[in-house]
Formats: structure tokens, sequence, C-alpha cells
């Protein structure tokens, strides 16, 4: 096998698992609260809840939002379906 094809082969299996992993778990835990819901204040030394998330803990990943993207693009791109 060459070196090329290799990494074709690596990036295609890696890319699919990505695209499986998004359409069966959309969301991912939150990177700035690491899904606690609270973020510590620096002013105060309570906490606060997660802007970011809402305070669920959950972010839709970067793949399932570029999908949705995509997918909201086309059905207002093509035009009402006619039927006889």
């Amino acid at each position: 096998m060459t070196p090329v094809v290799l990494v074709a082969s690596a990036a295609i299996i890696s890319t699919l698992g990505y695209a499986l992993l998004c359409y069966a778990s959309p969301f991912g835990r939150c990177r700035k609260c690491k899904g606690k819901r609270r973020v510590p204040n620096r002013i105060r030394r309570g906490s606060r809840h997660c802007r970011r998330c809402d305070a669920t803990g959950l972010r839709l990943r970067l793949g399932r939002h570029v999908w949705n993207s995509i997918r909201h693009l086309h059905h207002d791109g093509t035009g009402p379906r006619h039927t006889k």
C-alpha cells in the first residue's frame, strides 16, 4: 500500500466515523463548562450558569451544525413541489 492510499483511506474512514457520530449523537459536551453546567465566577468566589450552553452542558457538534445548514439551504433553494 502506498502512503497516499493509506492517508486517503484513513481520511475517508475518519470522516465517515465522525459523520456517524454526528448522526447518532448530535450533541457533545460544552467546551466552556466541560458539561458541568456552571463556570467559576472570577470576581466572586462562587459560580454562575454557563451562558454558552444555557446551563444544559450540551452543545451542537460542528459537523451536525454544518449538516443542518446545508439541509436548510437546500430546502430553501428548491421550490415547492408541484403535484398533479
